[in-house]
């Protein structure tokens, strides 16, 4: 089996095996880590077309991480079981003209469920290959998806504690009550004043505060990340663009070694960025959009190479997008232009917001949709197909359209659907008709199951009648201070 080193985005001599970089989650610098080299997929076509989702993301995690076939196999069988509604796990769907890829099929009804399923099964079996006796505190900033799936995967396990911060005005209805009613002794929410990029400046700046560090570890507990910043997160989203492109082969949408391109509504540029490093194993992908709502950092950055977060922040109805620092394009500036670049990359951003690179990656492209298009998007789809899309989702295909009217592009296009629309059913039901605008959004989900034909998902079936277990809020400048509390 294949052992792939991992290296810092700001630092190449920070070297690490893949459960030192699974425990750790982000660089002792407050870089990232990186394959050293990316490696190549080791499977035909021929073999691959003939595996399920399970045996799929098995030769996919191999070459990424140092556990043996037995501990692999037992972290993926756990992982993709009878907690997907669906045992294709992530089914692909044709409407119209485009090709869904549903990610939604887990608990908590977003995309986030394929790595966070997998991950506290990755961060367990790491933690004993490295003999650590320390109790892991995962510390996880949530746009609103992030932290539900994160909760629902760590909630429980022994050994593993798990703190969540959300915005505390900056997520639907439904992903706060998914989150505040969480169950399990061992897990923490906390609504904070401020936005995501709050929340996640920092939850990373307290991983590199060695004080509260050496602090901590006197008393036994060490930090780790459930945000795509862990590499343990990023690696099994790599395995549905395989799937995506193995079911496009089978509905007879292209032959083997056509390209495929992609759609992906993106805010924290993980998502995107983990088909990047399918094509990069040799998958024949062609074209990846990055889809950004009014919250365009990364829009801007693919058209002008600049990287620039002084700007107004939006609260929109795609919230898991609103998002102005884009952790995970660290990874790809190193990846184009290597450690010393990226180091100053990022220290400008701190420093002044802003930063230039010279972007020599182009099969990525950014386009974004307004509010306004987001919901004639959805209301498009509907009309002419049945079909209801989330609002990240809606993000995507308008996004979709305008890269083909742009560049005249025929190539078959998959757009990752993120999320399934009962998570945002306000926001859909009004897109779809305004006269929902003043209902209550729990109210609504009745009228959605009517149009979509589809049943309200059992995960937040009555979620609005559970007890809410977690009231706390907080200053963002409180957060470090909240965490030692906490412990």
């Amino acid at each position: 089996m294949a052992v792939t080193t991992y290296m810092g985005t700001r630092d190449q001599s920070l070297k690490a095996s893949a459960s030192e970089a699974i425990v750790r989650g982000i660089c002792p610098d407050g870089g990232l880590y990186i394959p050293q080299g990316i490696p190549k997929m080791d499977r035909s076509p021929e073999e691959l077309m003939q595996m399920d989702y399970r045996q799929l993301a098995y030769e996919v995690l191999k070459l990424y991480l140092d556990f043996t076939e037995e501990e692999l196999k037992y972290c993926i069988d756990h992982a993709y079981d009878d907690k997907f509604d669906t045992k294709q796990i992530v089914p692909l769907v044709k409407k119209g003209d485009a090709l869904y890829l549903e990610l939604f099929h887990g608990r908590t009804l977003a995309f986030k469920d394929m790595a966070l399923s997998i991950l506290p099964y990755l961060m367990k079996t790491a933690a004993k290959k490295l003999g650590m006796r320390e109790e892991i505190v995962i510390l996880t900033a949530t746009s609103g998806d992030t932290g539900k799936a994160a909760l629902e995967g760590f909630a429980n396990v022994d050994g593993i504690r798990i703190m969540v911060f959300f915005p505390e005005d900056g997520v639907s209805p439904v992903q706060k009550l998914q989150m505040t009613t969480q169950e399990g002794d061992n897990t923490c929410v906390v609504g904070i004043k401020g936005n995501f990029d709050d929340a996640q400046s920092a939850v990373k700046r307290i991983f590199t505060d060695k004080e509260l560090e050496t602090e901590l570890a006197a008393k036994g507990y060490r930090f780790s990340s459930a945000n795509s910043i862990n590499i343990g997160r990023l690696v099994p989203q790599i395995v549905y663009y395989y799937w995506a492109y193995i079911q496009a082969v089978k509905m007879g949408e292209i032959s083997w070694g056509e390209p495929l391109d992609f759609t992906v509504p993106t805010g924290n540029f993980g998502d995107i960025l983990a088909g990047w490093y399918a094509a990069q194993m040799g998958l024949p992908a062609g074209h990846f959009v990055c889809a950004s709502n009014d919250n365009k950092v990364l829009y801007d950055f693919f058209r002008t190479g600049t990287y620039d977060k002084n700007r107004a922040f939006h609260v929109t109805v795609s919230p898991s997008m609103d998002i102005l620092i884009s952790s995970n394009l660290e990874r790809l500036l190193c990846h184009m232009g290597g450690q010393e670049k990226t180091k100053a990359e990022m220290a400008a951003l701190q420093e002044k917001g802003v930063y230039q690179a010279e972007i020599t990656e182009k099969r990525i492209s950014g386009e974004y949709a307004t509010e306004g298009e987001t919901f004639a998007a959805i209301k498009e789809v509907f009309r002419k197909t049945g079909y209801v899309m989330d609002t990240h989702t809606a993000v995507a295909y308008a996004a979709y359209q305008k890269y083909r009217a742009e560049s005249g592009s025929s190539t078959p296009m998959v757009i990752v659907s993120t999320a399934s629309p009962y998570k945002f059913t306000k926001d859909v039901m009004t897109a779809l008709d305004e006269k929902y605008a003043g209902e209550d959004a729990f109210v609504l989900m009745a009228e959605l199951e009517k149009v979509s034909g589809v049943p309200v998902p059992e995960p937040i079936r009555g979620i609005q009648e559970r007890p809410i277990r977690h009231k706390n809020v907080c200053e963002k400048e409180n957060i470090a201070a909240f965490v030692r509390g906490w412990l």
